[in-house]
């Protein structure tokens, strides 16, 4: 239909304001029919992008995407939610290793070590090195978030744990990722391969927290001392990547070892986050004057602009969130692009405080 006038235009204008504002109100009062009392913007933003979706027109198959991948998020939120305080280990590896290969022992013997640290293991739920890392963690202290394949074993029927089934992978890698504070990797095949490198590009691209990775293999395999010389030699000395970005992974060939880089990551620093333009760094110990002169002498590389590393009060927005108000911050303007030496910064930030314990 074609307008001629511009009165037809503004009664149109009416017709549709006149819509929005009955939907407005429809939504309004579904939330308020239901047991929903915080984040009521975020739901009211769901159910208006719902029905959005609906005036597009989209397929059937595009909406039967959005609801399964809808349901299986809120499925693996609901089975994490009551262990939020605790710190979580993420462990990648091949479904196809067996119970006696030296792999399946390590992310055995690994998952116990940190239980006893009182960490989580998470894993894809399967067979393999993720079987070994339920096992190792113990069914109180594991989660199993698997995937439903045509041609590999549905689960680990021997190893229980908290476990969710997901039909895909970009849900499935997302709670993998998402709920970790610390990942381990052990030699597998492309699935493998693909949760690495996909971890560190959002580590490096600032997607997700940094945490440690560990690529941890037995004393007898080359399975990543291979996959470091690829990087070095043609990923890095081809110019795709920065020497520092080297400083996300850690290599280990050794349990322990690999234990001793994931606590000490977590040994005075907590957690970070953007307040505006500002990184605010969380630590448990109050960060001396000769730290903050640490950084600001020998991190003005990744300042946006002149080094301005210094100690704040907890701000507005954590205050609303009720985010970490424990722990003492420093903050400082990040160029949003070196991850590779924020890493190398917190290090510092722990190794000052280990110094002063």
């Amino acid at each position: 239909m074609q307008l001629n006038t511009s009165e037809e235009k503004q009664s149109l204008r009416e017709v549709n304001a006149g819509q929005i504002d009955y939907l407005k109100d429809l939504v309004d009062e579904i939330i308020k029919s239901t047991n929903a009392s915080h984040n009521r913007d975020l739901i009211r933003r769901l159910i208006t992008q719902s029905v959005r979706l609906g005036e597009d027109d989209l397929d059937r198959l595009d909406l039967k995407i959005l609801t399964s991948a809808l349901r299986e998020l809120r499925d693996a939120f609901d089975i994490f939610a009551p262990f939020k305080v605790r710190r979580k280990l993420t462990i990648f590896g091949s479904a196809r290793t067996k119970a006696a290969e030296s792999s399946y022992q390590l992310a055995k013997d690994l998952a116990s070590a940190m239980a006893t640290e009182g960490w989580m293991t998470v894993t894809g739920g399967g067979p393999g090195i993720m079987e070994a890392g339920m096992l190792g963690a113990g069914s109180e202290n594991s989660f199993g978030i698997g995937i439903r394949l045509p041609f590999e074993d549905e689960g680990a029927p021997s190893a229980k744990a908290y476990r969710v089934e997901m039909k895909y992978f970009f849900t499935r890698k997302l709670m993998l990722v998402k709920e970790s504070d610390a990942f381990v990797s052990l030699p597998g095949g492309f699935g493998t391969l693909d949760e690495t490198f996909e971890l560190l590009t959002l580590m490096q691209t600032g997607k997700a927290q940094l945490a440690p990775l560990v690529l941890l293999e037995p004393p007898s395999s080359r399975y990543f001392e291979l996959l470091s010389d690829f990087i070095r030699e043609a990923i890095e000395e081809g110019g795709y990547i920065s020497s520092q970005d080297m400083n996300l992974i850690s290599f280990s060939k050794d349990i322990n070892a690999a234990k001793a880089i994931i606590t000490q990551f977590y040994s005075n620093f907590q957690s970070m986050r953007f307040v505006g333009d500002q990184l605010v760094i969380r630590v448990k110990n109050k960060p001396p004057e000769s730290l903050i002169d640490m950084l600001n002498e020998n991190f003005q590389d990744i300042c946006k602009d002149q080094p301005d590393f210094r100690p704040i009060e907890t701000t507005y927005e954590e205050l609303r969130d009720q985010d970490c108000l424990h722990c003492h911050r420093l903050a400082f303007t990040f160029n949003k692009s070196s991850y590779g030496r924020l890493r190398k910064a917190i290090d510092l930030i722990n190794e000052i405080s280990s110094s002063l314990a």
